[in-house]
C-alpha cells in the first residue's frame, strides 16, 4: 500500500511505521557501536590489510554489518507505507539508543546533563510529530519534481564538498557532515521510490527502473561523505550535523516530492517548529557532553572518537 491519507488514518499502519522507524534507529546504533568497539579492540593496533583481516575475523564487527542490513530493511518497511516526514525525524533516536548502549552495555558513566539532552531531544521530537501531524502524500512524484530535487541536492553537496577542501578540521568536518546529511535525505526518498517499484513490478521489474540504481549511488556517496566527516574532524562537530540535517532536508523533500503536509494552522505550525528546535538543542547538548570515547570506565581511553 502506498503512502497517503488512508495509511495515515489507519492506526495500525501508523504504529507499524513508527515501530519500524525506531527499529531502524536501534539497528543503526547497534551497528555503529559494535563496529567501533571491534575496530578499536585490536591489541596489535593493526592498519591496512592487517586491520581488514582482523575485522573480518571479529564476530562483533560482522554482527555490526548484520545490524546495518537490518536497519536498511526496517527503514524500507517504514518508508513504504509511512511518511518521510515522520520516519526520518524518528531516526534521530539513534543517538539516544547509542547512549543507552554506552551506559548499560559498555558500562560507561553518562552525565546527568547528557541524559537531559536525550530527554529534551525525545520530547521535542514527540511534540513535533504530534503537533505538526504530518499527513497526506502521493506515491508518484512528477519527473520534473524528481529532477529538481536530485539536481538541487547534488549541487548543494558539490558546493559543500568544494568549500570543505580548505579550512580547519572542525570546519571541514562540519561541511562534509552537512553534505552527508543531504545525501542521506535523498537516499530516504530513493528507498521509498524503490520499494514502490518493487511492490508494483517485483524483483526483476525493480531493476528495470531507475530508483534502485539511484539508491545504490546515493548510498555509496553518503557512506563516503560520512566517513570523511568522521575521519577529518572531531565527532562532536560532525555528529550533530549528521543527525539534524537529514530530517530537515527529508521534510523538505517529502513536501516537494510526495505532497506531504502539516496542519494548516499558524499556531500549531509554530509549536511544531519550536519543538523541532528544542529537539535540535537536545541533540547538540547530548553530542557535546557524551563520553569522548567508547572505552569502558575501567579501561584507559586510548582511542579518541
Amino acid at each position: 500500500m502506498a503512502v497517503g491519507s488512508d495509511s495515515q488514518a489507519d492506526p495500525y499502519c501508523y504504529c507499524m511505521t513508527v515501530l519500524f522507524a525506531l527499529l531502524t534507529a536501534l539497528s543503526n546504533a547497534v551497528s555503529v557501536t559494535t563496529q567501533h568497539i571491534a575496530s578499536t579492540a585490536d591489541p596489535r593496533h593493526s592498519s591496512g590489510w592487517r586491520l581488514v583481516r582482523y575485522l573480518f575475523h571479529n564476530p562483533l564487527w560482522l554482527f555490526g554489518w548484520v545490524a546495518l542490513g537490518g536497519a536498511f530493511v526496517f527503514q524500507a518497511l517504514a518508508l513504504h507505507d509511512g511518511l518521510v516526514s515522520v520516519v526520518q525525524p524518528l531516526l534521530v533516536t539513534e543517538i539516544v539508543f547509542a547512549l543507552l548502549l554506552r551506559q548499560f552495555w559498555i558500562r560507561q558513566s553518562v552525565q546527568p546533563v547528557t541524559w537531559g539532552g536525550a530527554a529534551l531531544a525525545c520530547t521535542g521530537l514527540a511534540v513535533f510529530i504530534v503537533a505538526g501531524e504530518p499527513t497526506g502524500g502521493h506515491p508518484t512524484p512528477s519527473s520534473g519534481h524528481w529532477a529538481a530535487a536530485i539536481v538541487g541536492c547534488c549541487v548543494a553537496v558539490g558546493v559543500l564538498a568544494a568549500l570543505a577542501q580548505r579550512g580547519s578540521p572542525g570546519w571541514r568536518a562540519a561541511l562534509f557532515a552537512i553534505a552527508a546529511g543531504i545525501i542521506w535525505a535523498l537516499v530516504a526518498v530513493f528507498i521509498k521510490a524503490a520499494t514502490d517499484t518493487f511492490t508494483e513490478f517485483g524483483v526483476a521489474g525493480m531493476f528495470t527502473h531507475w530508483p534502485v540504481y539511484a539508491l545504490a549511488v546515493g548510498g555509496a556517496a553518503g557512506t563516503w561523505l560520512q566517513q570523511v566527516a568522521l575521519h577529518i574532524g572531531p565527532l562532536r562537530v560532525s555528529q550533530p550535523f549528521l543527525v539534524i540535517v537529514d530530517p530537515i532536508v527529508s521534510i523538505g523533500l517529502s513536501v516537494w516530492l510526495f505532497g506531504e503536509r502539516f496542519k494548516p494552522h499558524a499556531g500549531v505550525l509554530a509549536i511544531a517548529a519550536a519543538a523541532f528546535a528544542v529537539m535540535c538543542v537536545g541533540i547538540v547538548l547530548l553530542t557535546q557532553t557524551a563520553p569522548a570515547t567508547m572505552e569502558a570506565d575501567d579501561r584507559p581511553a586510548v582511542h579518541a572518537a
